[in-house]
């Protein structure tokens, strides 16, 4: 394949590698130095003085607004002001599906998010949505995601959800694109077509057919290609950081998790006879069933949890490390240390768009290696 805009693509990398910047400067002040009301200088107290000064600034707080999900996106500061795009509110509660719009949410005297909706009081904590009355009982430790007792069913269009609608739509309109270029033209592809041939070509020929053989492969194709391109878009949309991309959806454990069941699921009921007679039955003396049966089961349980950890780990370590390296120049409150952390930025975001790509690999390649090993004929020798 050959590239006839190398210089074009170099303006493009370039850009993604510096819009982190970009986002960095749209976090609102309040995340970055928190003022208390001012004291007398001269005339107040030493207890006065310092509360005078500003706070130490909290760069692991302004990482986890940045990596976590949220109800709404972000989009800039007006005169001291954010503007924001508010996501739905999607509940099924006691009284029924409740749809609201997330910007009704509101501080109350304890600095939490409240809302009142037809007669029923909701609290945000945490990006979680908990009864009120409910949530005045909890403890610390039970205002989790899984204390499904004190909140509603939540079905709401968050940043994360946002994200993966997107780029379900924009894999069907591209490979729709493709299909319809490949209806015309039945030769040589172009364009968008022959971008995406080499893609396809390659995730057929390196991963699927080596892995799961030339006759059961083509029956996986499908959920192979599934994954590969739609872990790879929401990788580089994470790269992003205007709306509507920004999201950090790979990065989230929650997704990964589903991910690597989808896998789990699609490994276990391929399994042939085989598959079951070497876990259930391993080719070890009879004496050993007791203890290598439940390792082998347990392998089955790893694999996908190291799918889940490796996709989950990796991604979200990319965006703390350039989060931190912008972070520098507030923890050193100089701008002389910009250069150094602004040129580390542009490294890192560079290396981000490799690592976005090679994840999509590594999780599709274990995939199929997995699916192999579950369809793999029995060996005679």
């Amino acid at each position: 394949m050959v590239i006839s805009n190398k210089p074009l693509q170099f303006i493009l990398a370039a850009f993604l590698a510096c819009v982190p910047l970009a986002s960095f400067g749209n976090t609102t002040v309040d995340s970055i130095y928190v003022k208390t009301e001012a004291a007398n200088p001269v005339h107040g107290s030493h207890k006065e003085l310092n509360a005078h000064e500003e706070e130490e600034f909290n760069a692991s707080e302004l990482i986890n607004s940045h990596i976590g999900d949220s109800h709404d996106f972000h989009i800039a500061d007006w005169n001291g002001h954010p503007i924001s795009f508010s996501l739905p509110v999607i509940l099924w509660t006691d009284n029924g599906l409740t749809i609201f719009s997330s910007k009704e949410f509101h501080h109350d005297n304890t600095g939490h998010h409240v809302v009142s909706v037809n007669g029923q009081n909701f609290v945000r904590y945490n990006e979680v949505i908990f009864y009120a009355d409910k949530f005045e009982t909890l403890t610390q430790d039970e205002k989790g995601a899984f204390n499904f007792e004190a909140r509603p069913l939540d079905f709401s269009i968050t940043k994360n959800v946002f994200s993966m609608l997107m780029s379900a739509i924009v894999l069907f309109l591209l490979f729709s694109a493709v299909a319809r270029s490949y209806k015309k033209n039945k030769l040589a592809p172009k364009g968008l077509a022959g971008f995406l041939e080499p893609l396809v070509t390659f995730v057929r020929d390196d991963i699927a057919i080596p892995n799961i053989g030339h006759k059961k492969y083509a029956k996986y194709m499908p959920y192979l290609l599934t994954i590969f391109f739609f872990i790879w878009i929401n990788n580089l949309i994470g790269l992003i950081p205007f709306f509507p991309f920004s999201s950090n959806l790979t990065g989230n454990i929650f997704f990964t998790f589903v991910m690597a069941l989808i896998t789990f699921i699609v490994t276990t009921l391929s399994g042939n006879k085989y598959y079951w007679k070497h876990i259930l039955l391993p080719p070890v003396p009879k004496a050993l069933y007791p203890i290598m049966v439940p390792i082998e089961i347990i392998g089955m349980i790893t694999k996908p949890f190291a799918l889940m950890i490796r996709l989950f780990a990796n991604i979200t370590a990319g965006h703390i490390i350039i989060l931190s390296l912008v972070s520098l120049i507030f923890i050193f409150k100089t701008v002389a240390i910009s250069p150094v952390s602004g040129a580390f930025v542009l490294f890192m975001s560079v290396l981000e768009m490799l690592v976005a790509a090679l994840q999509a690999y590594v999780f599709t390649l274990l995939t199929a290696l997995f699916i192999g090993q579950a369809v793999e004929e029995h060996d005679h020798h």
